[in-house]
């Protein structure tokens, strides 16, 4: 494996867990897919560092079962600043 993916493996990673980040967001930052995102965490970064994907994973884990919540408050504001009202 290239050095630079290991280094932006490890970089990922470490993003996710201080910023407690969604892929999205992560995949933002980083000008990369959501895609390699979620490759870099799940696939690269257990053989670089186990410790540190399993820290990352635990956070993503988080994230993707709170996301229903996220996507029906980012519908109801949405709308809320739609019709006006606030």
């Amino acid at each position: 494996m290239k050095d630079y993916i290991e280094e932006r493996a490890v970089a990922i990673a470490n993003y996710i867990i201080e910023s407690n980040a969604t892929v999205r967001q992560t995949a933002k930052k980083f000008g990369i897919s959501k895609s390699t995102v979620h490759k870099d965490v799940t696939e690269r970064l257990p053989l670089i560092n186990p410790a540190l994907a399993a820290q990352a994973r635990i956070v993503l884990d988080v994230n993707k079962s709170e996301r229903h919540i996220r996507g029906g408050l980012a519908t109801r504001e949405k709308y809320l600043l739609h019709n006006g009202r606030h």
